[in-house]
């Protein structure tokens, strides 16, 4: 099954792809109810609004993929990525530090940041970068939770957290490098580097379709690419990563929970899954960092692609620098 969000004119639709067609979900729900409800309750959704055939039943609300404008397929309850592609992680050290390495703690436990919710761009949306000179894509590979609701999401272990992931979509977790390593530096972050937009879709894809895909340790052998303006930079398989997503999830769930709606990105894939990582291993910013009218094409086997449009920069009010104060301990009229 694969599940979007749409907008049609003034309307906003959220339901079913099936074909070229998109169909509303019956009762008017919404991709949030269907997520609490799990992925049992979406199959039997399916059900009611397909035919003997498995096409949309003919009383079902239905309209052309390309009528309509797609939005990303879920709004987020939160969103975690993890860094879990051990050769992204030696390039990119490159990049910033100028020495290739992994550092022994990446291997004890899955790493990651949550970033903002409330930048996410959908399939279609342009992105709009902050004014940097190092701008940068991630191809990643991101799971949608849902559950039932008498499903707690706190501490779970592997196999209940393999039970929780509802569907699968692909993600471009924009970076603006510059901006990204200075704030690091102050070893915090990334936070502006990162928080101006996040790209989702087209869809999401049920875990069920991909069960037969996964190897024996849990890892979904499927490919990814990234193209800019239709040019290969890089290429991985998603079981490269360091860990199986559901290994990221219950280590997401520790001492805290995961809720339908929450997506957790892979981190980005290795051998040019952004350009971070071929600027660490080239010693040069080549390709070269992006520009206003470039398209990024991410794709992923068993989804589809997602190509978003980079637009201009926006320049945003100035913040000063630190004041140094004296670091009195006492009011000057005291």
């Amino acid at each position: 099954m694969r599940i979007a969000r749409w907008e049609d004119g003034a309307d906003v639709g959220e339901g079913f792809v099936i074909g070229d067609q998109l169909v509303s979900f019956p009762d008017g729900l919404r991709v949030a109810e269907v997520l609490a409800q799990g992925l049992p309750a979406a199959r039997a959704l399916f059900e009611r609004v397909t035919d003997a055939v498995g096409g949309p039943a003919p009383d079902a609300r239905a309209v052309p993929v390309s009528a309509v404008r797609l939005l990303a397929p879920v709004v987020p309850a939160s969103v975690r990525d993890f860094v879990a592609f051990e050769e992204h992680v030696e390039g990119v050290s490159a990049s910033v530090d100028g020495k290739s390495e992994v550092v022994p703690e990446w291997y004890q436990a899955p790493t990651f940041y949550f970033t903002n919710p409330h930048t996410i761009l959908g399939p279609v949306d342009d992105v709009v970068p902050p004014e940097t000179e190092r701008l940068d894509f991630e191809l990643e590979l991101a799971a949608v939770i849902g559950m039932a609701p008498d499903v707690d999401g706190a501490n779970l272990d592997a196999d209940a957290a393999a039970a929780v992931i509802f569907g699968y979509t692909i993600m471009n977790d924009w970076s603006a490098r510059d901006l990204q390593s200075r704030e690091m530096k102050v070893r915090l972050g990334p936070a502006k580097g990162k928080d101006f937009g996040m790209s989702l879709g087209p869809w999401i894809v049920t875990a069920d379709e991909f069960a037969a895909l996964h190897d024996a340790e849990g890892f979904l052998q499927i490919r990814a690419e990234a193209r800019i303006d239709g040019r290969l930079i890089g290429e991985d398989l998603v079981s490269n990563m360091g860990w199986p997503f559901a290994e990221l999830i219950a280590y997401a769930s520790r001492n805290s929970r995961v809720v339908p709606g929450d997506v957790l990105g892979s981190g980005t894939v290795g051998n040019g899954g952004c350009l971070g990582e071929l600027w660490g291993r080239r010693g040069e910013l080549d390709p070269p960092p992006l520009h206003e009218g470039q398209t990024v094409s991410l794709s992923i086997e068993g989804i589809g692609e997602l190509s978003t449009r980079v637009a201009a920069p926006v320049a945003a009010p100035a913040v000063p620098p630190a004041r140094r104060r004296p670091r009195d301990r006492r009011r000057e009229d005291a």
